[in-house]
C-alpha cells in the first residue's frame, strides 16, 4: 500500500504556468489599450465634439462670480535682489484677495505681511524660478506665510499682478 501512494505522487504532471502569465498579459496589454483609446477620444463615450464646442462657448458667455464680502488689498510692489554675484533683481506685485469683515485687519499688518514676502522672496534660489511650475509653488508658499501673520481664514487668495526677474 505505501509503494502505490509514492508512485502516485510521482506520477502526477505539473501544469503549465505558460497559458497563465500568457493570458494576464493579454489582458493588461487589453486594459492599456482601452485606457488610452478612451484617454485620447477615440471611443465616442462622453462627450462628443459638438458638446464640447457649445459647452466652451457657455462659459465664454459667462460672467465671472465674484463673492459679495470680497475685497482686494494692494501690497506695494517689492523690488528684491535675488543673487549678490548675478546681478539681477525681481520685481514682484500682488494683491490680497480678502473678506470684507477683515479688510482694515489684513491692511493694519500689511507692514508685517510685506517683510514676511520680501524674507522669503530673498531666499528664493534663481534655479528654482527657471522651472516652469515655479510661479504655482512660490504663490502657494506665499500664500501660506500670508495666511500665518494675517490669521486663519482672512486672506483667501494671493493675486499676483507683476513677476518680473531681470
Amino acid at each position: 500500500m505505501a509503494d502505490t501512494d509514492e508512485t502516485d505522487g510521482e506520477n502526477v504532471k505539473k501544469r503549465s504556468k505558460g497559458p497563465v502569465i500568457l493570458a494576464l498579459v493579454l489582458a493588461l496589454a487589453g486594459a492599456g489599450g482601452g485606457f488610452l483609446a478612451a484617454y485620447s477620444g477615440y471611443l465616442p463615450w462622453g462627450e462628443s465634439a459638438g458638446a464640447e464646442g457649445a459647452h466652451a462657448s457657455a462659459l465664454s458667455d459667462a460672467t465671472p462670480v465674484v463673492p459679495d464680502d470680497v475685497d482686494f488689498v494692494a501690497i506695494e510692489p517689492l523690488v528684491v535682489s535675488l543673487d549678490a554675484g548675478s546681478g539681477l533683481h525681481l520685481r514682484f506685485r500682488a494683491q490680497l484677495e480678502v473678506r470684507r469683515a477683515y479688510k482694515s485687519e489684513v491692511e493694519h499688518l500689511l507692514p508685517r505681511v510685506v517683510d514676511v514676502l520680501n524674507g522669503y522672496l530673498r531666499a528664493v534660489d534663481i534655479a528654482d524660478l527657471r522651472n516652469n511650475s515655479a510661479l504655482v509653488r512660490l504663490r502657494a508658499q506665499m500664500l501660506r506665510r500670508v495666511q500665518m501673520v494675517t490669521g486663519a481664514n482672512r486672506v483667501s487668495d494671493l493675486l499676483i499682478m507683476e513677476f518680473v526677474v531681470n
